[in-house]
């Protein structure tokens, strides 16, 4: 079961018979690694659809927004959310229009039919560095929140440190290492998707606790009068600081990738006429907690606005009960990344297993094979989340390099490959616009932030 597509005669039959196409409804996967059986599923709802994909989008991108607005200023932060909204929905409409008609059922099929087994193989390497990454930043932020970080030699106490002092069992490596085992394990064990839903639908519960909490707090210091008024507009005085306006870009688009995603919600729904509809209020409803996560975040800690903002949340707040508010802010988003960690392991393993056994039989069958590559990816996350240094860093690599070929560089390559003679000019132009701008703006986010690694250290960094 991989993200990869497969011929159309080599598809299951259509789910509803409501549907006449076989490849607008069969699921996203190959059937030589399908695992799921939809047979007497009746479709998913609209806002079920809606739900599924704002979970997909939302994750620990929202961390990392407010230092976004250290960088670019309150308004040109808040509009450059806003746009890439508009650009992940016209990117993902690319998607959705070529594959109703190259009868794709999934990026990958899309990517096969417009380059061939390379395209396909390229989408699949793509979500694997790109999940991986996401996977990583995930670990960073629960090491961060529940052990503590230390950032331009300030050291912000974790929650565990806060509650029963410097301990070796409130190290960052114990306390990776057990979340590991008592959370992370158990739960990517699990062969089905759908086994996750109850600890998917607490996922976001305790992610709306977060930004509530935020807000509120926000909100009490500016009637109390003690928050500053936030910086508009960037400070640029030299080259160097313009370049810098870029390392931005990669950690937006990062926020916005749900384009492997997109397909399997596609096929799941009742009415896949309302799929744009989905795309749309799904990049609204996050869009609007992106500006809301980065506004009030930014006017909370302004420019002392950490890379990952969970960690400003070890200060005094200087409110009544202000310790009491820190820690649940982090420990609900941290148990918010624990419980999402296996939503976006589950294509990760599956798309790996594509890859090195493309013909084997479905993975769920081969307990040896699952156990592997389960272990074995779980084992990378885990030490790459040792060794590097901040969630900027994590992003600037995913979202330069895999993140941007997923949500901007392939859909506009397959609206220019136009096998089919569908594109119109306004759209061939903002293809060529999407990937200008990607190229650009990431290669530029990618030669300031290795030169910022390079001048100062990642040491200092943290």
């Amino acid at each position: 079961m991989t993200i990869g597509g497969v011929k159309p005669n080599k598809e299951k039959k259509p789910r509803k018979s409501k549907q006449p196409l076989v490849d607008e409804k069969s699921p996203l996967l190959p059937t030589k690694h399908g695992e799921d059986s939809f047979d007497e599923f009746n479709g998913a709802s609209f806002s079920g659809a809606v739900f599924n994909l704002s979970t997909t989008i939302v994750g620990a991108g929202i961390m990392a927004l407010p230092a976004t607005m250290k960088v670019l200023g309150l308004i040109p932060g808040v509009a450059a959310i806003i746009f890439m909204a508009f650009l992940t929905n016209a990117s993902i409409e690319f998607l959705l229009r070529f594959s109703r008609t190259a009868k794709s059922v999934s990026y990958g099929g899309l990517m096969e039919d417009a380059f061939g087994n390379w395209g396909r193989i390229l989408i699949q390497l793509c979500v694997l560095v790109n999940n991986i990454g996401v996977l990583i930043v995930y670990m960073i932020i629960i090491g961060d929140v529940l052990s503590g970080t230390t950032s331009d030699g300030v050291h912000h106490a974790g929650v565990l440190e806060g509650w029963f002092g410097v301990q070796w069992w409130t190290g960052r490596f114990f306390v990776l290492v057990a979340t590991t085992l008592a959370v992370f394990a158990p739960l990517a064990s699990l062969k089905r998707i759908d086994s996750l839903r109850y600890t998917s639908a607490l996922s976001v519960a305790l992610a709306v606790i977060f930004l509530v909490i935020t807000v509120g707090i926000t909100l009490y210091k500016l009637i109390d009068g003690t928050i500053q008024a936030p910086r508009l507009f960037p400070e640029v005085a030299t080259l160097t600081s313009f370049l810098n306006l870029f390392t931005v870009v990669p950690v937006l688009v990062t926020a916005y990738i749900c384009h492997y995603n997109v397909h399997s919600i596609d096929n799941e729904l009742d009415d896949n006429t309302k799929i744009k509809v989905v795309v749309s209020s799904s990049l609204a409803l996050c869009s609007s907690v992106y500006v809301m996560t980065s506004i009030f975040g930014f006017l909370l800690f302004g420019d002392g606005t950490l890379d990952d903002v969970l960690a400003n949340f070890s200060t005094d707040l200087g409110i009544p009960f202000g310790s009491v508010l820190n820690d649940a802010v982090r420990v609900s988003y941290a148990a918010h990344l624990m419980l999402v960690f296996p939503i976006v392991f589950y294509p990760l393993r599956l798309n790996l297993d594509g890859l090195i056994f493309p013909v084997a039989s479905p993975l769920t069958t081969d307990n040896k094979r699952f156990a592997s590559l389960s272990i074995g990816l779980i084992a990378v996350i885990f030490v790459a989340a040792n060794f590097i240094p901040s969630i900027w860093d994590a992003f600037q690599f995913t979202g330069a390099t895999a993140a941007v070929l997923i949500g901007f560089i392939l859909p506009a390559a397959i609206t220019l490959r136009d096998r089919y003679g569908i594109s119109m000019k306004r759209d061939r132009v903002l293809a060529i616009v999407m990937i200008v701008l990607a190229v650009f703006s990431n290669v530029i986010a990618i030669y300031s932030d290795a030169y910022a690694l390079l001048k100062t250290g990642p040491a200092n960094r943290e």
